[in-house]
């Protein structure tokens, strides 16, 4: 291999406890939305930018999305750049907030306390997405710290807000801000398999919806004087589930091959068990195969929901939460070409294209004319109890990002 290569992957193998010191850094300050009763991501990227600008990356620029629910007034996303031979970039894509804790008796220690068992390292957010920000960072840093100039420019985007959707993060940017050329490799680690076979290169269509059912309160005894929202709700529930009836058709790019319907969080209607209830909500999460559109979901939507209000005599308000459609990116563009070049030869595996039911701001990018690839190597525990990534996935998935900025011109193997 080239000396530049070897350079690179030297700097990168003597700086494994650095990477675990900045995922310690991060674990310790939770970023939470406010919709899951938090403070949003501002106090961690205050210490992100500290970190980066310590170690040596001047070039960081605030774009922040106001938002009034939180401290200071703003969701900020955060971008870093190290100028390359050409303009055209590489990005790595991560986000900075995480999803609470959950059950805190399911924890074998403190979720906002790193700890190192063996290769795993512990906590919420070190896979979720820790591992993209850290990586991304040496990687980047391993071309400063070897006075080496990258083909393409690098940006690292630390994005706010994916966890509940991305409005103030990849949304409120691609809206207010001309970030990104078509030209551009844009990698979003945030999505893979155990051994880095998979790149994502499609999302199902998501639909997120919020159902409220009005019926008439009464006494249980006398249902035959109200009408019981929570029966119409269950109904309504049972018959949006039946769209996948409608919407069978199956691609194996994706598993599970087929979309879904389901039903997800429910909340509390009245609190005793002796009245009929006069509301009812409950929410839907929808996950379709990109050859059905969202229009061809509402219709379906509205078409059960007024059958329900006929059948049940209730009034059903639909609010869409979330809706996000978007093309794949082709399996031979130029970022998917560059990744699996790199993972072949950092992992010595040879990749394939896959979709996800999952989202990711890949998503958004593709609806604007993107090209994004999805790919991390992960071992799928985030969101869990004892989330944790591994010591070597974050060091192999540094040289993967670090093999893509150095580029084919400067990176020729013997």
């Amino acid at each position: 291999m080239t000396t530049t290569w070897k350079n690179i992957e030297t700097w990168i193998d003597a700086h494994v406890e650095q990477m675990v010191e900045l995922q310690r850094l991060l674990t310790a300050i939770p970023a939470i939305a406010p919709e899951s009763g938090g403070d949003g991501e501002a106090k961690k990227c205050r210490a992100l930018k500290k970190w980066l600008a310590k170690a040596g990356i001047k070039d960081i620029v605030h774009y922040d999305a106001p938002d009034s629910r939180v401290r200071g007034g703003v969701r900020p996303n955060l971008v870093a750049t190290i100028p390359g031979r050409k303009k055209d970039a590489v990005w790595i894509i991560a986000h900075t907030d995480v999803v609470p804790e959950g059950e805190r008796k399911l924890w074998t220690g403190d979720p906002w306390k790193l700890r190192r068992d063996g290769s795993k390292l512990i906590g919420r957010g070190v896979e979720d997405n820790q591992q993209a920000i850290v990586s991304g960072a040496f990687a980047a840093l391993s071309f400063l710290k070897t006075h080496t100039v990258p083909e393409r420019t690098i940006k690292l985007l630390f994005a706010a807000d994916e966890e509940v959707g991305s409005a103030m993060g990849m949304h409120y940017l691609l809206e207010h801000h001309n970030l990104f050329s078509r030209d551009d490799l844009i990698v979003v680690p945030d999505s893979g398999v155990e051994d880095g076979r998979a790149i994502e290169v499609a999302e199902k269509n998501m639909f997120w919806f919020k159902f409220t059912v009005k019926g008439k309160q009464t006494h249980a005894s006398h249902p035959d004087q109200g009408v019981n929202a929570f029966l119409a709700g269950s109904a309504l529930a049972l018959v949006l589930h039946g769209m996948r009836n409608v919407f069978h058709q199956r691609d194996k790019l994706f598993s599970p091959p087929w979309s879904t319907f389901e039903p997800t969080k429910k909340e509390a209607n009245v609190p005793n068990v002796n009245t009929i209830p006069g509301e009812d909500v409950f929410y839907l999460d929808c996950r379709i195969l990109p050859r059905y559109s969202l229009d061809q979901v509402r219709d379906q939507v509205a078409r059960r929901a007024a059958q329900i209000e006929a059948q049940y005599g209730v009034r059903i308000t639909a609010e869409e939460l979330q809706a996000n459609e978007s093309p794949p990116t082709k399996a031979e563009a130029p970022v998917v070409r560059a990744l699996a070049d790199a993972v072949k030869r950092v992992y010595g595996v040879n990749t394939k294209p896959v979709g996800i039911g999952g989202g990711t701001v890949a998503a958004p990018l593709r609806a604007k004319g993107y090209d994004a690839a999805v790919w991390c190597r992960i071992k799928h525990c985030a969101h869990q109890p004892d989330e944790y990534c591994l010591v070597e996935n974050l060091v192999g998935d540094t040289k993967v990002f670090a093999r893509i900025m150095l580029g084919q011109e400067n990176a020729k193997m013997d």
